[in-house]
């Protein structure tokens, strides 16, 4: 399957903002838009016109699509499922996002990135209900249990990244976190006020109703 290879630090340029690509590391990291690189990539433009409605609605729903490691397919599949759920398409677009079993490793704090939790989950490290699961774009429900499998729980890089998210409390509230037991369970359905992102989804909507 294809994905970006390249430097991440190039994407969040490209948005002019950070989108936490290297996930926890970026808090400790140099991030180039805090230093001397607040500027797209690319050849410098000398002018700059009105921007369009489309070219914000395009950066905006580029900028959730690389925050969540997607590709386009992957996306647009994921905005469809959530156009046919009840409620607001945008908050569902989220929601199902957010229920992704990579996203939901990386929020537990087992792994320090997204990109580091898509690898737990396709070397079989993850239980969801006892059972292996290895396909990332998993969505969990309410009530499951998911749980690191024993031959990796004593791993450096889990234990690290674990050390890392409970210094910086990133735990979400719609989870109940066992850290000694490197085990979770989905208390509830995250709601768009749990996801501390500055996303405008509105955007997105507009963008792929048109």
């Amino acid at each position: 399957m294809a994905k970006y290879t390249g430097p991440k630090c190039k994407l969040c340029r490209r948005e002019m903002t950070p989108l936490m690509l290297k996930g926890q590391r970026c808090l400790t990291d140099k991030c180039p838009l805090k230093g001397d690189k607040k500027y797209p990539p690319g050849p410098p433009r000398k002018r700059r016109g009105k921007v369009s409605d489309y070219a914000v609605q395009l950066r905006e729903k580029q900028k959730i699509k690389r925050t969540y490691g997607l590709l386009e397919k992957q996306f647009r599949i994921n905005f469809e499922n959530a156009n046919k759920m009840r409620g607001v398409t945008g908050e569902n677009m989220l929601s199902l996002l957010e229920r992704r079993l990579d996203n939901v490793i990386y929020r537990l704090g087992f792994a320090t990135s997204r990109s580091q939790a898509r690898q737990l989950i396709q070397h079989n490290h993850v239980k969801v209900n006892d059972r292996v699961v290895d396909i990332p774009s998993f969505i969990v429900r309410e009530g499951n249990s998911i749980e690191i499998r024993d031959a990796f729980k004593s791993n450096v890089l889990l234990e690290d990244s674990i050390k890392l998210s409970k210094a910086i409390d990133s735990k979400p509230e719609w989870v109940e976190v066992d850290y000694e037991n490197k085990a979770a369970k989905i208390i509830r359905i995250p709601k768009r006020e749990d996801i501390k992102d500055t996303f405008n989804e509105q955007l997105v909507v507009e963008l792929y109703s048109k």
